[in-house]
């Protein structure tokens, strides 16, 4: 199978162009995803290929132009709703949570909203406190989303048209630190989008992750390798809902696990997956799992302040390290 190589930003501005030409009903609306070429690129070129009726400019008004993605889906068109950045979804937190979450349930099945809302994510860019948040965790727990991490290219072209075929709402996060790396991309999907992946095959320790840890992990593993200590490593992809039995599968196969998270410690999605194992696989595990999650601050601004508040290669390794001698 032929694949070819673009960057993640490419990858995803292809998943958007196909998804435009396949289906009249798609349409792309959010702040600066016409004229601007989105605040990432993404959506660049767009706005001359498809017009204006389908690559729409909003005001600076979540609330508002996320309730008319809300509307058009029940409508039935099949809208992609653009927030700039993660912490923009706060100012549209009911429009996600009591209606486009509800609406199925409240109407009895009667109502479907095949929404997709795509924001940006993660720290490393250096855009300090408030734009810097890895917050799928939030939406991870409300019943009614389905949660997208896209930490390949692969996912980052084809995820968006797997979620426009859903009758719910699906929310998809692109790590910002992922958008400039090159990558191959296949003719086809990976996996079906609720399905976790192993990207790395080992025996001794599961190193679980999503989203933009996915590269560091990897390069852990490889480092753990060199050491003699084979670690399996886990893309989680889909973080609601979650494929329990591909993670425990890991977990009962190597009997450790640490789970890399760019979420805070507290309240963390990592929580939620150690809990799971815990709960399901305790009887195959020979010692205790452990996490790697950003550090319990406002990401800072200087970029030295930024790392050190981040996971890091380093720091994966030597968790790894002491779960195996049993630290």
């Amino acid at each position: 199978m032929v694949s070819e190589t673009m960057s993640y930003r490419e990858a995803l501005r292809a998943g958007l162009e196909e998804a435009l030409i396949q289906d009249p009903r798609v349409f792309l609306m959010g702040e600066d995803v016409g004229r601007y070429g989105g605040c990432y690129a993404v959506s660049k070129g767009l706005l001359a290929q498809f017009g204006a009726e389908r690559i729409i400019d909003t005001p600076l008004c979540e609330s508002g132009f996320v309730g008319v993605g809300i509307g058009a889906a029940l409508g039935g068109m099949r809208p992609i709703v653009e927030i700039m950045t993660v912490n923009f979804s706060l100012l549209a937190m009911d429009q996600i949570v009591n209606t486009a979450a509800t609406l199925r349930h409240m109407s009895g099945g009667q109502f479907n909203v095949p929404l997709v809302i795509r924001m940006a994510c993660g720290a490393g860019r250096q855009l300090a406190a408030q734009h810097s948040h890895s917050w799928e965790n939030f939406y991870a727990h409300i019943p009614g989303l389905k949660v997208l991490s896209p930490a390949t290219h692969s996912d980052a072209r084809y995820m968006l048209g797997q979620a426009l075929a859903d009758p719910d709402p699906v929310l998809i996060f692109e790590h910002v630190m992922l958008l400039n790396e090159p990558g191959t991309v296949p003719q086809s999907p990976d996996a079906p989008k609720e399905k976790a992946l192993i990207r790395r095959t080992g025996t001794a320790i599961s190193l679980i992750t999503y989203g933009g840890n996915l590269p560091k992990v990897l390069i852990a593993a490889e480092q753990l390798q060199q050491d003699g200590i084979s670690a399996e490593v886990v893309d989680l992809r889909c973080l609601r809902p979650l494929d329990k039995p591909t993670l425990l599968e890991s977990v009962s196969k190597t009997h450790r696990a640490v789970i890399i998270d760019e979420g805070w410690h507290t309240g963390s999605l990592a929580g939620e997956i150690s809990a799971i194992i815990m709960e399901e696989g305790f009887w195959h595990l020979d010692a205790p799992v452990k996490r790697v999650c950003s550090a319990e601050v406002p990401i800072p601004y200087p970029r030295h302040l930024e790392q050190a508040a981040l996971p890091q290669v380093a720091q994966i390794v030597a968790t790894a390290k002491a779960v195996m001698e049993g630290r």
